[in-house]
């Protein structure tokens, strides 16, 4: 790799940028569960996953000093028979993009790692607030560009629903919508159960489920094969955990939750067609929310939603809807921003292959499902 340590001298120590090794896994998965916007999606084992279905992780560590201020693990997918690739930093790069040496230094380094790799882009998406302009100059200034997308926002959601956590379990049920409470009181006179640290064996039920609901809601859904290598390497370190919910001994429904910092997120979430009458998604949502709670989180985080300015996708409309009803605030991030380094592939990538995959599709009368967001 040709990455040459820069440096970036001001009044206060220099930066410099170097690749992480193994022997960094602990201190680089520290920085992203302490950075304020750190994701799970940046941590060593995120990308360990991620080198199993065909990308290739590329780590750097930004330091100042001995103090690790910064890290990104970049994902690398080479492109059949062209020799180019791209880069993408899911939730990344995690760093304050208003430290400006910081910034600078990174920049040089991520520059230096595309060339090696002969990238035509870097995507990157932090989950940085819309609000926040200082942060989005900052990538301007570094040389990206603003990426329009639709419904979700992009690669990862670029509109959540977060739920502050930091309130006693009985002042947090009241604000939920009436309803909402009224549905949690039901499931639990009902008879469901929630299994909130479900053990492994319960994977196949939940993939099950995850079935079920991708075929309800007209998304692709990835092998079982993935969620159990997801198990393998998230669930040991307390990364990821399982709730499965049972009525009268049939499940009925299942979540995947993500856990870095003092942050959850609800990232996969699957239910049966039967018995909805008895409102399990409800109650399965209260319990992973005081588990969330118990496991000293501060935010529960809903994951994605569509824009409220009604410009997202239709079948989004009931996801937003149940959501909302446990009063979390919504959050507009700034979205995906590329760095071109080859207009004329980033054409082709960007704008001739979906054209293609358009026609192909129409010309086979699939209209093309979308994929779970992850």
């Amino acid at each position: 790799m040709g990455i040459s340590s820069p440096s970036h001298t001001s009044s206060a120590t220099a930066v410099s940028v170097r690749p992480a090794s193994e022997s960094d896994r602990l201190s680089f998965n520290a920085a992203v569960a302490d950075f304020p916007t750190g994701d799970l999606l940046q941590t060593w084992e995120w990308g360990d996953l991620k080198a199993a279905s065909g990308w290739r992780p590329i780590r750097l560590m930004v330091e100042r000093g001995e103090s690790v201020i910064g890290v990104v693990s970049l994902l690398k997918r080479t492109l059949p028979k062209v020799g180019r690739s791209i880069l993408y930093a899911p939730r990344g790069p995690v760093i304050d993009l208003c430290d400006s040496d910081a910034a600078a230094a990174l920049h040089e380094a991520i520059r230096s790692v595309a060339a090696d790799h002969r990238a035509i882009l870097v995507k990157v998406d932090p989950p940085v607030e819309a609000s926040d302009a200082k942060s989005a100059k900052a990538l301007e200034r570094m040389g990206f560009r603003k990426v329009q997308a639709e419904g979700f926002g992009g690669t990862q959601p670029r509109c959540v629903m977060q739920l502050d956590l930091d309130k006693d379990p009985d002042v947090l049920l009241a604000s939920f919508k009436e309803k909402w409470r009224y549905n949690i009181r039901l499931a639990e006179r009902k008879g469901v159960e929630v299994d909130v640290d479900a053990p492994r064996k319960d994977l196949p039920a939940f993939y099950n489920l995850l079935k079920q609901t991708c075929v309800r809601d007209g998304f692709l859904v990835r092998s079982l094969g993935y969620f159990e290598e997801m198990w393998r390497l998230l669930a040991p370190i307390g990364a990821m955990r399982m709730a499965i919910t049972r009525f009268e001994g049939e499940a009925v429904a299942g979540a995947l939750m993500f856990y870095c910092g003092d942050r959850a997120w609800y990232t996969y979430g699957a239910s049966s067609n039967s018995h909805r009458n008895v409102m399990p998604n409800h109650l399965m949502q209260w319990r992973l929310i005081r588990q969330a709670q118990d496991l000293g989180c501060k935010w529960y985080d809903f994951r994605g939603v569509s824009p409220k300015s009604g410009e997202g996708d239709k079948h989004l409309e009931g996801l937003n809807r149940f959501k909302e009803g446990f009063r979390p605030r919504f959050v507009e991030y700034i979205g995906e921003y590329d760095l071109v380094l080859s207009p004329s592939w980033y054409w082709a990538w960007n704008v001739a292959r979906p054209r293609v995959q358009r026609f192909l599709r129409s010309r086979s009368g699939r209209s093309g499902p979308a994929v779970v967001q992850e």
